[in-house]
C-alpha cells in the first residue's frame, strides 16, 4: 500500500532542459566574456535566441554525451557539472601556454581560483593563439570513480599531469566553482532574482531568466490533475528537489502547482546546503545521499541530526514511493527501503530503460502521468 509519493522535480515534473541551457551558457560565458578569460568577447552576449543556445550547448556539452556521461555517474547537481566543464578547459588552456608561463600557472592553480585570477589567466591567454577541447573531457575522464569525488579526484589528477604540478585546487570546492555558481544563476533566475539567490549582485548584468519559460514534461493541466487525484485517495505528496527553493517555488506558483503542497514535505537545495553548514561530519548530502527524501518524508519535524541518525531501511518504506528519473533517486530509495519509479523523461530518455532495468527499478513509467494509476492501484493493497 502507498500512503506517500515524493516527486523529483528536474525530469520528472519539469524538463532539465532550461538547466542545460543555463550550464553550458555559463560554461561559455566563462571562456568567451571579458568578465573572464575574454577568447571570443565579440561573440559573447546576454540574450540569445533558442537556436543560438542549442548550438552552445550542442558545442560545450558535445551534443549532451558530456552530460549524459555526468547523470551516469550519478552527478546530480548541475552547478558541478559546470565546473567540471569549465574547469577543464581551462586546464585544457593553461597547458597551451604552460611553456612561457610556468610560474604564473603554479601559482594561479595552487591557490583559490576567484575571478580576479581569472581575469590574470586573461591577460596571460591573450598572447597565444588558443584552442578549445570540448570533447576532450570524454576521453580524459575515462576511468575515473563514478562519483562527485571521484570524478573531482580526477580532474586534480588530469591538472597536475597536463600542467606539471604536485598540487592543485580543482579537487576541491572552491571559488572557481562559487564563481560558476553565481553565472549560471545568473542565467536561470534573471537579473530580478540573483541577489535573492545567492546573496550576491550580478556581476554581468541582462539576463531575464528562465524562471517563467520553464518546459513543463506533460500538460500543467494533466499534472495538476495527477496531484488532485493522489490527495483525494488519501495519499501524501511530497517533492524532493536538487533545485534551489527559488526555482522550485517561483515555477510551481506559476503553474498552479504550489497550493497542492505542504510547504513542510518540499525539500529543496537549499534546505540540503543549510544542513550540509551545521553538521560539519556530513558534508555531501545531496543525492543520492537519502536525507533530502527522508526530511520530506518526516514533514521537516525531525531535526537535522536526527534524519542523519536514521536507520535504514527505514520503517514501512515500501509505503513511501519515490518518483525520479535518475541513478541517485534510485539509490536514494534503495538505502530508505523504499519503492521507486523510475520515469523516461530525463536526459537520457528511452535510454535510460537499460539502466533502470539493471539496478532493479521498481517500475518503469513513460512519463510522470503514468503514477497517477499506478499508485491509485496500490492504495487498497
Amino acid at each position: 500500500m502507498i500512503k506517500t509519493v515524493l516527486f523529483d522535480v528536474d525530469g520528472v515534473l519539469l524538463s532539465e532542459e532550461r538547466y542545460f541551457d543555463a550550464s553550458a551558457l555559463t560554461v561559455w560565458e566563462v571562456l568567451s566574456s571579458e568578465q573572464y578569460l575574454g577568447l571570443s568577447p565579440n561573440e559573447f552576449k546576454t540574450q540569445y535566441t533558442d537556436n543560438e543556445i542549442d548550438e552552445i550547448r550542442a558545442q560545450v556539452f558535445v551534443q549532451d554525451e558530456v552530460l549524459s556521461f555526468l547523470k551516469s555517474c550519478g552527478l546530480n547537481a548541475n552547478w558541478d557539472m559546470i565546473y567540471l566543464t569549465a574547469a577543464y578547459q581551462i586546464i585544457h588552456l593553461l597547458k597551451q601556454i604552460k611553456a612561457t608561463a610556468k610560474e604564473r600557472i603554479t601559482q594561479w592553480v595552487t591557490h583559490e581560483i576567484n575571478r580576479d585570477v581569472l581575469l590574470e589567466m586573461k591577460e596571460a591567454l591573450a598572447e597565444t593563439k588558443l584552442t578549445l577541447n570540448f570533447g576532450g573531457f570524454l576521453k580524459d575522464f575515462q576511468g575515473a570513480d563514478a562519483t562527485k569525488a571521484g570524478l573531482f579526484a580526477h580532474l586534480d589528477k588530469i591538472a597536475q599531469e597536463k600542467l606539471g604540478v604536485d598540487y592543485t585546487v580543482f579537487g576541491e570546492q572552491g571559488e572557481l566553482w562559487s564563481t560558476c555558481e553565481l553565472i549560471s544563476q545568473e542565467w536561470y533566475v534573471g537579473d530580478q532574482y540573483v541577489l535573492q539567490s545567492t546573496g550576491r549582485s550580478s556581476v554581468q548584468l541582462g539576463k531575464k531568466g528562465f524562471l517563467t519559460d520553464e518546459k513543463v514534461l506533460a500538460e500543467p493541466e494533466a499534472i495538476t490533475d495527477l496531484f488532485q487525484s493522489l490527495k483525494e485517495a488519501g495519499v501524501q505528496i511530497g517533492i524532493g528537489t536538487g533545485r534551489p527553493e527559488l526555482e522550485t517555488i517561483e515555477p510551481f506558483q506559476h503553474l498552479g502547482w504550489l497550493n497542492h503542497f505542504n510547504p513542510n514535505k518540499i525539500v529543496t537545495a537549499d534546505d540540503v546546503l543549510a544542513a550540509e553548514k551545521v553538521t560539519e561530519n556530513h558534508k555531501g548530502l545531496s543525492k543520492p545521499h537519502p536525507f533530502t527524501y527522508v526530511w520530506a518524508l518526516s514533514n521537516k519535524q525531525k531535526s537535522i541530526p536526527e534524519c542523519l541518525a536514521t536507520v535504514f531501511p527505514i520503517e514501512n518504506g515500501k509505503e513511501t514511493l519515490i518518483v525520479g528519473d535518475s541513478l541517485a533517486d534510485l539509490l536514494a530509495a534503495r538505502t530508505m527501503g523504499c519503492s521507486f519509479a523510475a520515469v523516461l523523461t530525463g536526459l537520457s530518455g528511452e535510454k535510460a530503460r537499460e539502466q533502470f532495468e539493471e539496478y532493479e527499478a521498481d517500475y518503469i513509467l513513460d512519463n510522470v502521468l503514468a503514477v497517477k494509476d499506478l499508485v491509485l492501484s496500490l492504495v487498497e493493497k
